[in-house]
């Protein structure tokens, strides 16, 4: 860390404390060079990966577009805010987790999807049908299909 006082590029850490819950470090420095001391804060950077487009333009990771989206999905229906932001908080983690710099849009898409089918079954229908672009009444009978089979639970052979 170079001195803002001389410019100096050595310095040497005196203090450090976390502050901000836990998500930033303080740090006490002091100048080698020229004795001043100041402080720095250190956070962590959480880069989201760019999102490549279906036309193959590029642009950053939206977060208020990904929660319009699923808004839009779950406009009255009974889910809370809470539980559509802990879907959002999964749905970076696993962007992060990638370690990509760059991802298909549609690789947002599934997720978003995933979290849907989990939080309100028609909100993961309008969502689906939206971003498959459903033509007609068969496509959204096949995917209710689909959706009731995956949900349906399995027989248990020894209960029988």
């Amino acid at each position: 860390m170079y001195c803002p006082f001389c410019s100096a590029h050595d310095t040497k850490v005196i203090d450090s404390r976390l502050v901000a819950e836990g998500d930033q470090v303080r740090r006490r420095r002091e100048c080698l060079a020229c004795g001043e001391r100041f402080t720095t804060f250190e956070t962590a950077e959480l880069v989201l990966p760019r999102l490549i487009k279906q036309d193959g333009s590029r642009q950053p990771f939206d977060e208020e577009k990904l929660r319009a989206g699923m808004l839009r999905a779950l406009e009255k229906r009974p889910v809370s805010i809470e539980r559509l932001e802990s879907a959002i908080v999964r749905i970076k983690q696993r962007l992060r987790a990638t370690g990509e710099r760059e991802v298909r849009s549609r690789v947002v898409g599934e997720l978003v999807m995933a979290e849907l089918q989990q939080l309100d079954e028609v909100a993961y229908i309008r969502f689906a049908s939206v971003y498959r672009r459903f033509q007609d009444l068969n496509e959204f009978r096949e995917e209710i299909d689909r959706l009731s089979r995956s949900t349906q639970p399995v027989d248990d052979p020894d209960e029988h």
